[in-house]
Formats: structure tokens, C-alpha cells, sequence
């Protein structure tokens, strides 16, 4: 089957990894592919070296990309993750496959839409793909089999409250 989870609310990440959670409990190798996301302490990192056949790789700079003129570096890192991810679908190693961020890539023109089509079309039956982020490109809506909205009603953020350890990363 192939997820996606998008929407500007919070959630999507942490969908992805519920369900990591919950195939890694039942046995399964997990690999999560994080686009844009680098050097950070995310939770998530330190959660998944205590869990057994469950890896996260990431493939980001620390800083923000800017969507109206990305770096030649967040380009090269976000081709470097779609290599790897074709690499880790072909291998057939892992159960689960999860593309953290990759709708953003595709629409700050990181990655083309029709690399991830590509991809997609990629996987084997056995294989489950989680891909994330808003913006989620209307042309992988017909590959997919759960698309999951996640709408923000209402987020502390705009009361001012900054992101927190344990919560938000």
C-alpha cells in the first residue's frame, strides 16, 4: 500500500512513525528517509537507535531551504535521499519505507514530481510506502491507496509558544 500523509496541520511525521512503531512491534524493518531535515536532535533519531530493524537516515542542512531559491546544496541532498530511497525499494531489505518531507521537496523543485512517480512505481507488492509533507503533488494522488489530511484548527505556535523538546522535534 502507499500513504500519504499531508495537510498544513501537525501530525504527519508522527503519523508516518506511529506506524513505524507499531510494524517494528510486529516484527518489521523499518527505513525512514528524512528530505530536509539534517543535524537536528529530533526525538525520533534517538528513539529509533533503541528500537530494533527501525533506521532513520537524514538528508538535509540544519537550515530552513528557502522554497523561492533553494541551495545548490539542499538540491544535492535531496537527489542524494531519492537515490537512496530507489536503492533501499530496490534491495527489497526493508517492509516499510517512509519518505519524510518528500511532497515539500517536490514542491521547492528539489526533487521533480516525476522522479517520485518513478520511484512509486517502483515498489513491490510486499513493500509499504509512507510518503509526508504538505503540498502534496496532485499527480501521485492516483498511486495512492490512504491519503491522510491532517488541517490545523488551532496550533499554540500562534500563541507564541516556540517548538518544544519531546513534542515538536
Amino acid at each position: 500500500m502507499i500513504h500519504i500523509y499531508t495537510g498544513s496541520g501537525k501530525g504527519k511525521t508522527t503519523a508516518a512513525l506511529g506506524l513505524a512503531l507499531r510494524a517494528v512491534g510486529h516484527g518489521l524493518k523499518v527505513m525512514m528517509i528524512q528530505f530536509m531535515k539534517g543535524k537536528i536532535n529530533y526525538g525520533e533519531l534517538e528513539a529509533a537507535k533503541k528500537l530494533p530493524d527501525f533506521t532513520i537516515e537524514q538528508y538535509g542542512r540544519p537550515d530552513f531551504v528557502n522554497p523561492e531559491n533553494p541551495d545548490k546544496e539542499d538540491v544535492r541532498l535531496a537527489k542524494k535521499a531519492l537515490a537512496r530511497a530507489d536503492e533501499v525499494i530496490v534491495s527489497r531489505e526493508y517492509d516499510v519505507v517512509i519518505l519524510d518531507e518528500i511532497n515539500v521537496a517536490v514542491n521547492f523543485g528539489l526533487v521533480g514530481v516525476e522522479e517520485v512517480i518513478t520511484l512509486v512505481k517502483k515498489i513491490p507488492e510486499q513493500m509499504e510506502l509512507i510518503l509526508t509533507g504538505r503540498y502534496m503533488p496532485e499527480e501521485l494522488v492516483q498511486f495512492a491507496d490512504l491519503i491522510t489530511e491532517c488541517r490545523e484548527l488551532k496550533h499554540y505556535f500562534n500563541k507564541g509558544v516556540q517548538a518544544r523538546k519531546g513534542f515538536d522535534y
